[in-house]
């Protein structure tokens, strides 16, 4: 049973000899810098190990042992360099201990190799970096290794791809906590895109770019202002003072993709807050984001989510309601 989390969601970071920085950094800056928009810590980070450990060139000293584990409310697990020498006994014990106390345990990268050591991944989805796809498949065989996706959601396990994807993992963790409007704040100051699905090897463009020099800067906040109107490219071209050629440039230039795609991806973005923090009907939300009709809504939002409208605002609120 999950477990009731108190006023500060406790995440652990659990590390040992050899351990990648980049990804270790990653969950460190997303849960230790604090929350745009919650009072109070949002997380309360420790790191645990076995005692001074060298994480790529540099020697860390963690807060606490790898016994703390199974006191946190969610455990992570970075990766680590060497994945032809099995995880260590003591972390995999540690990990698994955990898991069986109703911590919530994610890997990122290589970090899958220790929950799969661990069992956690038996009959389960997985992903790591895709370079270690196969012998992650090797070794365990019980584990159904996808090899195409940036994380893979389980509920109580979750793992990443490499690099990047870590980004995305905890992203969606914080997405999951406490909403899409607090995620895409925290992925603004971080400068990355608010929201790629886990199932998506695409990029999927932000709400509105980091910068603000460029050519459509004043019709981004425009658009989205404007989303429950039926927009056209030529609704955009119009107001950007620019023909619709010259405007499909200048989008595919700042965002990496069409007028079109940009204006779907705001629209969902916006269906997804609107099921989150109303109780508004799928119709409603539909006509609000300028889908027309719930059926449209519903087959854009399951293609692009994974999941239909409902099913989303019923796990958003149940994975609230356990967060809190």
């Amino acid at each position: 049973m999950p477990r009731t989390i108190p006023d500060v969601h406790t995440v652990a970071l659990a590390v040992t000899e050899g351990m990648l920085h980049f990804e270790l950094s990653v969950a460190y800056e997303v849960f230790g810098a604090g929350l745009p928009g919650v009072s109070g810590p949002g997380y309360g980070v420790v790191v645990c190990g076995p005692g001074a450990v060298r994480v790529g060139r540099f020697r860390l000293e963690p807060d606490c042992g790898l016994d703390q584990l199974p006191h946190a409310d969610t455990v992570i697990v970075p990766g680590w360099a060497d994945v032809d020498e099995g995880p260590p006994d003591d972390l995999v014990d540690a990990v698994r201990a955990a898991h069986e106390a109703g911590a919530r345990v994610v890997s990122l990268c290589t970090g899958a190799f220790v929950l799969a050591a661990a069992g956690l991944l038996d009959g389960r989805r997985a992903t790591t970096h895709w370079a270690h796809t196969r012998a992650l498949a090797a070794r365990y065989p019980r584990v159904e290794v996808d090899p195409d996706v940036l994380y893979v959601d389980n509920g109580s396990v979750l793992t990443s791809a490499g690099k990047a994807a870590a980004m995305d993992l905890c992203l969606h963790l914080v997405r999951l906590d406490h909403g899409s409007a607090i995620a895409n704040k925290v992925a603004r100051r971080l400068i990355v895109p608010p929201h790629r699905a886990g199932g998506q090897a695409q990029f999927v463009t932000a709400p509105v770019p980091a910068q603000d020099d460029h050519p459509l800067a004043e019709l981004f906040p425009w658009a989205i202002e404007r989303l429950d109107h039926s927009l056209t490219v030529e609704d955009l071209a119009r107001q950007a003072n620019m023909s619709s050629r010259n405007l499909g440039r200048h989008f595919r230039s700042v965002t990496g993709t069409t007028p079109l795609q940009w204006l779907l991806t705001q629209r969902i973005r916006r269906a997804q807050e609107l099921l989150e923090t109303t109780g508004d009907s799928v119709e409603a939300i539909a006509s609000a984001t300028g889908m027309g009709t719930a059926t449209t809504l519903r087959r854009h939002f399951n293609r692009t989510i994974g999941v239909p409208p409902d099913t989303y605002r019923r796990t958003f609120r149940s994975s609230r309601s356990t967060a809190r």
